[in-house]
């Protein structure tokens, strides 16, 4: 389903995609990631909640998956083309208007840290309307005002359709907040975020 009578397709040109994600969110991940080639053109910047006392493997797994260069996104990092980015435990991930990464310790954001919100609050500061943002599955509220704020700046913004998400308070959160662009299935997603390396 989406939010025109036409099938989602990327006539809007982005430089940068920022994906937020919780319960059920490995499993949409890796449906909408793992067309991605080595030569996707785009930065892909994932925040999953985490829990704070153990070491994420997010990287080393989606490696297996996603044809791209996948790693952890480092404090002070340049965002590079073309590289699959996760967010780390327990720091904050945001995006500086000199596209570098900076990680923090401040308080949770609905109970979570790394917060969707401040990613994505961050990346529509940075980069305005060539911004994409995507929400998927999880069980809190996280990620609405984030997605808001990329639409407030002219981005692209894409949920998952409740009705398929594994749990639907995040996406159906979204949607109340702000009606996104699109509201789609995770197959279509996928094929979105293909195009969206293309164009």
């Amino acid at each position: 389903m989406t939010m025109t009578d036409q099938p989602a397709t990327a006539r809007h040109a982005v430089d940068a995609i920022v994906i937020g994600a919780s319960a059920g969110g490995i499993d949409a991940l890796l449906k909408i990631l793992s067309g991605l080639r080595q030569d996707y053109r785009l930065p892909v910047i994932v925040v999953l909640h985490l829990r704070d006392d153990r070491d994420s493997r997010l990287a080393e797994v989606f490696s297996q998956h996603v044809g791209m260069t996948v790693k952890q996104a480092q404090d002070k990092e340049p965002v590079s083309a073309g590289v699959l980015y996760f967010a780390g435990p327990g720091y904050h991930l945001s995006i500086e208007t000199d596209f570098r990464f900076s990680l923090s310790g401040e308080d949770p954001v609905h109970f979570s840290r790394p917060a969707i919100d401040l990613l994505m609050s961050s990346a529509a500061d940075a980069y305005g309307n060539r911004l994409a943002g995507i929400l998927l599955t999880g069980a809190n509220e996280d990620g609405a005002d984030g997605l808001a704020s990329i639409k407030a700046a002219g981005g692209l913004t894409i949920v998952q359709d409740p009705q398929e998400a594994q749990v639907s308070v995040m996406p159906q959160a979204a949607i109340r907040r702000r009606l996104p662009d699109h509201i789609l299935r995770l197959q279509e997603i996928r094929q979105l975020l293909t195009e969206l390396g293309q164009s």
